[in-house]
């Protein structure tokens, strides 16, 4: 996760920071990457990403943008 935080500490989604620590993919079952510039949380094994809405990350995978699909990839 990168460590793009406002002044109060948090993610400039609103997501607590705890929060992001703990969550996995639903598909790898392994670590997620906060994108602050696309304040998506990334998947690099699944190459998926899952938009945060609210300030609630939406963990599912017919949510999630598939990054290949869009480099053209695979």
């Amino acid at each position: 996760m990168t460590d793009e935080t406002s002044s109060s500490g948090r993610p400039h989604s609103g997501v607590d920071p705890r929060l992001l620590e703990i969550l996995i993919c639903p598909q790898t079952r392994q670590p997620l990457r906060y994108n602050a510039e696309t304040d998506e949380l990334v998947s690099p094994k699944a190459r998926l990403a899952y938009p945060i809405r609210g300030g609630i990350p939406i963990m599912l995978l017919e949510e999630a943008r598939d990054l290949d699909a869009e480099e053209g990839g695979s």
